[in-house]
């Protein structure tokens, strides 16, 4: 397998145009890795053309059990490579190596397997028509070229929910992965050319917003597969126009801890909903709405458990929390912490970046109490291992602070009342609710995606949901009476 920086295009692993690369080097270390290679505008035509031309063709006229077969065998790849890619991820993102980065490559060979099976079950209606002599038929057919752009905190994992149903579906593609985290993202795609996929269907270009906006841009891509920040969302949108889009952006999900929870349980989930992937996750703990009457006792076992997040260098065993992945998200972690700290809140443990790493990316799990509506902590997405207290009184209060954000993707509540828990379901604006288990939680298969009235997306992620977004139904009227055997 390759564990090239360089840029795939229509089968061949190459430099860019303009010979520009950039530097990265690991989060753990602050050891250079690679040399990046940018793409060019002229780059990403030739990756698009490619794709459009005999890529689509290749890919629209190879029957649905044959891809079935080939995402099989890229799972069987990724499997079987699964050490050497986890040592990759983790090398270049930071999350521990022995779980979270092997949990996201076993994970990323599942997703092709799903996508295998829900492409043999695509199933499509006939239609009664008012005329009798009328047979209505639907069916599916690819969507054409997808243009993926995927962020760096789970680098094969969320690339792999938007190729495998792409290549499913019967569609050509153009992966863009983050530039902090190429070299993942190319094993995964050596991985597709190794299981027989054609080599003009499937292209990996790197780059910054240029070459994002290139490719986002291009006349001939009829499709784009999105996850990251809300606002770099809002930029696609606007720039693709009438392509079809599926968009995956940015979570503040609360969990609601009630007073007649598993205090416990619900402490331990939270500790966890925090430091998963270094609280970098879309569906990360970002608030933790505390019902007054239990706050003492729920704080008691949130340091009690935080003690247990243990922080270093995470291709060693037993390390729950790695470095941050770059200074951006770190700067951005800092400033959320001090305008907490200016506007009264209290950090309880945490807060300061950690010394005696080989990088100033290391930060401890940070709780804080009495945060305020008013405190960025608060309304915005911190995309760091923090964990925010604001306390309520009662359901109502609980769901007005919930749905007091601009994003609604993945909320948890903690109840022993199933009534209680469906009125939080019902009330709560959130793509998933998740009861009795940490914001984190997640399965390959269910729908995933932003609820409506947020900023947090649309279209769905997961299963055969992902599979619906990108293919096109397609309704044959077939007259039989004029038709002869």
């Amino acid at each position: 397998m390759t564990t090239s920086a360089d840029l795939l295009i229509d089968g061949v692993w190459r430099a860019g145009g303009d010979g520009r690369t950039a530097p990265l080097t690991s989060p753990i270390t602050g050891e250079h890795l690679a040399d990046v290679v940018m793409a060019t505008a002229d780059d990403v035509d030739a990756a698009v053309t490619a794709a459009a031309g005999p890529g689509a063709d290749a890919m629209e006229a190879m029957p649905p059990f044959e891809r079935a077969e080939l995402l099989h065998r890229v799972a069987d790849l990724l499997t079987e490579r699964a050490d050497e890619l986890a040592a990759t991820l983790t090398l270049e993102q930071g999350k521990p190596q022995h779980t979270e980065a092997a949990d996201e490559v076993a994970e990323s060979a599942e997703i092709f397997r799903w996508a295998a099976e829900e492409v043999k079950r695509l199933e499509t209606p006939s239609l009664p028509g008012a005329d009798p002599n009328k047979l209505v038929l639907t069916h599916r057919k690819p969507n054409g070229v997808y243009a993926l752009i995927t962020p760096w905190n789970f680098p094969m994992n969320i690339p792999a929910e938007l190729v495998a149903p792409a290549l499913g579906g019967g569609n050509s593609l153009i992966l863009k992965p983050s530039e902090f985290t190429p070299l993942t993202a190319a094993g995964m795609i050596q991985a597709v050319l190794d299981a027989g996929f054609p080599p003009s269907a499937v292209h990996l270009i790197h780059g910054d917003a240029t070459a994002g906006a290139a490719l986002v841009g291009h006349r001939r891509v009829d499709g784009i597969g999105f996850v990251g920040s809300a606002a770099t969302a809002e930029a696609i949108v606007r720039s693709a126009g009438l392509k079809r889009t599926l968009i995956e952006a940015s979570g503040n999900g609360p969990q609601i801890i009630c007073d007649d929870a598993d205090l416990d349980a619900a402490a331990a989930a939270a500790v966890y909903g925090a430091s998963f992937a270094g609280g970098q996750c879309c569906v990360a703990t970002e608030r933790l709405l505390v019902q007054e009457s239990v706050h003492d006792e729920v704080l008691e076992r949130l340091v009690h458990h935080a003690a247990t997040a243990t922080l270093g260098d995470p291709r060693v065993e037993g390390t729950v929390i790695g470095p941050l992945n770059n200074q951006l998200v770190a700067a951005k972690v800092d400033a959320h912490l001090a305008d907490a700290r200016a506007k009264g809140a209290t950090i309880v443990c945490g807060g300061e970046r950690a010394g005696g790493f080989p990088t100033d990316l290391y930060q401890p799990l940070a709780i804080i109490d009495g945060v305020t509506t008013d405190m960025l902590l608060f309304t915005e997405e911190t995309f760091g291992p923090v964990l925010p207290i604001t306390t309520f009184r009662d359901d109502d209060e609980a769901i007005a602070l919930a749905n007091d954000s601009n994003l609604g993707l993945q909320a948890a509540v903690f109840t022993s009342s199933l009534k209680r828990a469906f009125r939080y379901v019902d009330r709560v604006r959130a793509g998933s609710i998740v009861v009795n288990d940490s914001t984190d939680f997640w399965e390959p298969h269910p729908p995933f995606g932003g609820a409506s009235r947020t900023q947090s997306g649309w279209g769905r992620i997961g299963g055969k949901y992902t599979l619906l977004d990108m293919t096109d139904l397609r309704t044959a009227v077939i007259d039989i009476q004029a038709t002869r055997d």
